[in-house]
């Protein structure tokens, strides 16, 4: 039987020749270029007399001559199937496989009325042909055409009516012994009848039953089945070697345009068969000719998805440079993936997240669980607009709250509300860009600020059991006496904090600040843009992000501002979205090298029933702070990370001692847009942190010109404190 692709079998004759028209290059002798690698000994030489021998042909998986060095250099395949291997993938598979079974249970079982009816009306038709195909064998009645054939034949040819005597003979004696069967077939009936007659009525409607079973089935019609279809599979076609040199060759890559003129074609491109991979999808492991790279067929992902004729969401071209730069991995999936239907987030309904260790964040082309680890790192997602950044964003949020010990910071910039449903476990949240919404940020991340050096402190000064490697550990974590609690901070739209033509430079030095020291300390910075830019992302802020989450991009560099410098050139292009694969993005960071990966839908009020589970954890645990715990934040708080340099500018050499209230009113003059407002307990509370209290101090009251005595600060205790936080952070902290 032919193959279904030989119709579509590849012309190299053909395409050599096209490739000469649209090149303009001479046409290569294909039978000397095969003599002169069989006379250099090439063995590699993938083609023969009949042309080139395609991975996937009986030809090419006959076993290689046997070398010691070749078996042991050799990658041994895994022993289980990966989603066997994989707890996740299985859970899936089965759950798959009892829904569908439940599924086409209910199906069927609503419809057994039906089903009965049709068996009953069949019935008739099934005893009909029974007792019709009894009755032919019985009086031999298949025969009976050759009998009459022989007859007609006689009239010409009178030595034929021998025959026909012959086959009378063996008629009659074939009827005489089958009709000896006839007695004891209808009294096995009649005792039947008679029996069912006095059984039970349980035993003559089961047997009734199974009468009308059988001869409806007997009696249903060739072309319509009993039963309805409770499941419509689509035909998969299966991917072909011949099929994916054709696509390459449509591509007009100078390279492989020149490989296939030589007849460098065959085997030696596919360093393994192609292979069905977890069941959703075919891939094929690709050597590209010498000089072409992966991302150069990356690149035209579009072209490639019209070449093979398969819709672009089912296409996902990679690169492998983790062998070298011209490896490509092609996984040519059943389904387009932004059309596909993904299963529920696993913690929509039940779970907890341990942020120390990963938890899911999305699915990859092959259907594989991705998963997201926000602890010790620090993260960045960028995309043009609609393509998912604040979904994502706010997923990785949602697995955030549901670890009952993280604070969560939510900061919505673009001022939708589509971070609302975080608000009633949120720590610190606000949405909005109008100018108290950006007084309030900046509060809470000088709040956060001032918490990372004191959490800085505790750490330096934790016993080295406790503290093996100075960072925070979960069981350090889990300590309420210490405050390491994981803090979590996401930032929709964060170019308005960096462009802000007041703020941006004090938000900038935060951020970098938190991106570099943070992790360590527990304090992970998530920022979402849609302009991922330098100025949207300052060169700070974006060269140190562990993690990098980027959806469709229109150009090379906010690809690369967003995944890392040199992406784009390394292959890995999140330039090849399409406007519909919304929601799939590369994520780099996470593992060995940055996976195409679709994330988890969760609307609006899905993340609102997953919060108040995250809330009732909380409560549980009793970690509901600060915005949650109905805790305002003051917006007129002092900056913290000058004041003592500002305290020692606005005392002269000659006041070794002054009245707060003095103190505060120079603040207020030195830095109006920071101290307006500054009353004395609030530089009080300011200055707690570094170790300096107010004290009696002695000074005239300008008003009425007397002495007194009134709370006030010693000059010598604030530059000890400068000393002691310069040595600490080995220069003056930044700022």
């Amino acid at each position: 039987m032919a193959s279904p692709h030989e119709d579509d079998r590849f012309d190299w004759q053909a395409a050599e020749a096209d490739l000469n028209d649209t090149t303009g290059a001479e046409v290569v002798d294909l039978d000397a270029a095969r003599s002169r690698r069989a006379a250099a000994g090439d063995p590699d030489d993938d083609t023969t007399e009949a042309g080139p021998v395609l991975v996937d042909s009986i030809a090419a998986q006959r076993r290689p001559r046997f070398t010691l060095a070749g078996f042991r250099d050799a990658q041994r395949r895994p022993i289980l199937p990966g989603w066997l291997r994989s707890r996740s993938e299985f859970t899936g598979n089965l759950t798959w496989a009892i829904g569908l079974t439940g599924h086409s249970a209910l199906y069927h079982g609503l419809r057994l009325p039906k089903y009965a009816g049709k068996l009953a009306w069949r019935a008739p038709r099934g005893v009909g042909r029974v007792v019709g195909g009894y009755v032919r064998w019985l009086f031999d009645l298949e025969g009976e055409p050759v009998r009459q054939a022989v007859v007609r034949a006689a009239i010409d040819r009178p030595e034929e009516a021998k025959v026909y005597q012959t086959l009378s003979r063996q008629r009659d004696r074939r009827v005489r012994w089958r009709g000896l069967t006839a007695v004891p077939t209808v009294g096995v009936l009649l005792a039947a009848l008679g029996l069912l007659a006095v059984a039970p009525t349980v035993a003559q409607v089961a047997a009734l039953t199974a009468v009308l079973v059988v001869f409806g089935f007997i009696g249903a019609p060739a072309d319509r089945p009993l039963l309805d279809t409770a499941v419509v599979r689509a035909p998969v076609t299966p991917l072909t070697s011949d099929e994916v040199v054709r696509a390459l060759a449509a591509l007009n890559i100078p390279g492989i345009n020149q490989a296939l003129r030589r007849g460098d074609t065959g085997k030696r491109w596919f360093p393994a068969p192609i292979t069905r991979e977890n069941g959703t999808g075919w891939r094929a492991d690709v050597e590209l000719p010498r000089g072409v790279t992966a991302s150069a067929v990356v690149e035209k992902r579009e072209e490639l998805a019209a070449a093979l004729t398969r819709p672009l969401g089912c296409v996902w071209p990679e690169a492998n440079a983790e062998i070298h730069p011209g490896r490509l991995v092609l996984f040519v999936a059943d389904k387009d993936m932004s059309r596909s239907k993904q299963g529920a987030w696993p913690l929509l309904k039940s779970g907890a997240v341990d942020l120390f260790k990963p938890f899911p964040f999305g699915t990859d082309p092959r259907g594989r669980a991705v998963t997201l680890t926000l602890m010790f790192a620090s993260m960045i997602i960028g995309s043009i607009p609609r393509m998912g950044k604040t979904f994502s964003l706010r997923l990785a949020m949602l697995g955030a709250a549901l670890d009952p010990r993280a604070w969560v910071l939510a900061f919505d910039l673009k001022g939708t509300g589509d971070l609302s449903p975080l608000e009633p476990i949120c720590h610190r949240y606000r949405a909005g860009d109008e100018d108290e919404d950006i007084a309030y940020g900046l509060a809470a991340m000088r709040e956060v600020r001032a918490e990372l050096r004191r959490r800085t402190k505790v750490i330096r000064e934790l016993p080295r059991d406790l503290c093996p490697e100075n960072k925070v550990t979960p069981d350090l974590a889990s300590t309420k006496r210490l405050g390491l609690q994981p803090i979590v901070i996401g930032v929709d739209e964060c170019q308005v904090w960096f462009e802000h033509p007041k703020y941006g430079d004090e938000f900038e030095e935060i951020c970098t600040d938190l991106i570099k020291r943070g992790p360590a300390a527990g304090i992970t910075l998530i920022l979402a843009t849609q302009r991922p830019d330098a100025k949207s992302l300052p060169t700070g802020i974006s060269a140190n992000a562990v993690l990098r989450f980027c959806l469709k991009v229109m150009g090379h560099t906010e690809n690369d501002m967003v995944l890392g410098t040199s992406m784009h050139k390394s292959g890995i292009k999140a330039t090849m979205f399409s406007r519909r694969d919304r929601g799939i993005g590369y994520l780099a960071g996470e593992g060995d090298d940055p996976t195409i990966t679709r994330t988890y839908y969760i609307d609006g009020p899905t993340a609102e029933a997953v919060i108040r589970r995250a809330g009732t954890l909380r409560e549980k645990a009793g970690t509901l702070t600060g915005h949650a715990a109905g805790q305002a934040v003051d917006t007129t708080a002092v900056r913290r990370d000058t004041l003592l340099d500002d305290i020692a500018a606005v005392m002269s050499d000659s006041e070794s001692k002054l009245w707060s209230e003095v103190v505060c009113d120079r603040l207020a003059g030195l830095r109006p847009e920071v101290y307006t407002g500054l009353t004395r307990e609030q530089l009080t509370a300011a200055l707690k942190p570094y170790g300096v209290t107010t004290g009696q101090v002695w000074g005239t009251d300008p008003a009425t010109g007397k002495g007194a005595n009134r709370r006030g600060i010693d000059r010598a205790h604030i530059l000890t404190a400068i000393t002691k936080r310069d040595r600490d952070h080995g220069g003056r902290a930044a700022g």
